[in-house]
Protein backbone atom coordinates (compact mmCIF):
# COMPACT_ATOMS: atom_id res chain seq x y z
CA UNK A 1 0.00 0.00 0.00
CA UNK A 2 1.21 3.50 -0.87
CA UNK A 3 -0.16 6.80 0.41
CA UNK A 4 -0.29 10.05 -1.55
CA UNK A 5 -0.58 12.98 0.87
CA UNK A 6 -1.77 16.32 -0.45
CA UNK A 7 -1.66 18.54 2.65
CA UNK A 8 0.70 18.83 5.64
CA UNK A 9 -1.96 17.29 7.92
CA UNK A 10 -2.58 14.50 5.42
CA UNK A 11 1.14 13.83 5.36
CA UNK A 12 1.28 13.63 9.16
CA UNK A 13 -1.69 11.22 9.15
CA UNK A 14 -0.24 9.08 6.34
CA UNK A 15 3.15 8.83 8.04
CA UNK A 16 1.48 7.72 11.26
CA UNK A 17 -0.50 4.97 9.51
CA UNK A 18 2.46 3.97 7.34
CA UNK A 19 4.62 3.43 10.41
CA UNK A 20 2.48 0.48 11.47
CA UNK A 21 2.89 -1.44 8.22
CA UNK A 22 6.02 0.03 6.60
CA UNK A 23 4.06 1.57 3.74
CA UNK A 24 5.51 4.14 1.39
CA UNK A 25 4.30 7.74 1.48
CA UNK A 26 4.54 10.29 -1.31
CA UNK A 27 3.66 13.98 -1.08
CA UNK A 28 3.88 17.26 -2.93
CA UNK A 29 6.34 20.04 -2.27
CA UNK A 30 3.67 21.99 -0.40
CA UNK A 31 3.10 19.20 2.17
CA UNK A 32 6.67 19.36 3.51
CA UNK A 33 9.43 21.84 2.82
CA UNK A 34 12.74 20.88 1.28
CA UNK A 35 14.70 21.57 4.47
CA UNK A 36 12.46 19.39 6.65
CA UNK A 37 12.30 16.67 3.99
CA UNK A 38 16.08 16.48 3.76
CA UNK A 39 16.36 15.86 7.52
CA UNK A 40 13.94 12.91 7.55
CA UNK A 41 15.72 9.61 7.98
CA UNK A 42 14.31 6.14 8.37
CA UNK A 43 10.98 6.88 6.71
CA UNK A 44 9.83 5.66 3.34
CA UNK A 45 8.88 9.17 2.18
CA UNK A 46 9.19 10.54 -1.36
CA UNK A 47 8.51 14.18 -2.26
CA UNK A 48 7.50 15.56 -5.63
CA UNK A 49 9.25 18.81 -6.57
CA UNK A 50 5.91 20.46 -7.35
CA UNK A 51 2.82 21.23 -5.23
CA UNK A 52 -0.30 19.07 -5.26
CA UNK A 53 -2.77 21.01 -3.13
CA UNK A 54 -5.34 22.88 -5.20
CA UNK A 55 -3.96 21.53 -8.47
CA UNK A 56 -6.13 20.23 -11.30
CA UNK A 57 -7.04 16.57 -11.43
CA UNK A 58 -4.51 16.02 -14.22
CA UNK A 59 -1.64 16.91 -11.87
CA UNK A 60 -2.85 14.41 -9.25
CA UNK A 61 -3.32 11.77 -11.95
CA UNK A 62 0.25 12.39 -13.13
CA UNK A 63 1.51 11.94 -9.59
CA UNK A 64 -0.43 8.68 -9.30
CA UNK A 65 1.08 7.48 -12.60
CA UNK A 66 4.58 8.19 -11.27
CA UNK A 67 3.85 6.36 -8.02
CA UNK A 68 2.49 3.41 -10.01
CA UNK A 69 5.75 3.22 -11.95
CA UNK A 70 7.73 3.00 -8.71
CA UNK A 71 5.28 0.68 -6.91
CA UNK A 72 3.71 -1.53 -9.60
CA UNK A 73 0.65 -3.47 -8.54
CA UNK A 74 0.30 -1.71 -5.19
CA UNK A 75 -2.86 0.03 -4.01
CA UNK A 76 -2.48 3.82 -3.84
CA UNK A 77 -4.50 5.72 -1.25
CA UNK A 78 -4.99 9.38 -2.15
CA UNK A 79 -5.82 12.02 0.46
CA UNK A 80 -9.12 13.72 -0.24
CA UNK A 81 -11.11 16.29 1.67
CA UNK A 82 -14.62 16.11 0.31
CA UNK A 83 -17.09 18.55 1.77
CA UNK A 84 -20.80 18.20 1.28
Amino acid sequence: MVFLAITPQGLADALEVAKANSSSVWCGSDAIGEAEYSTRHGTNLSRFIYPLSGQPRSVIEGAIDTISEHHPGETIWVESNVSS
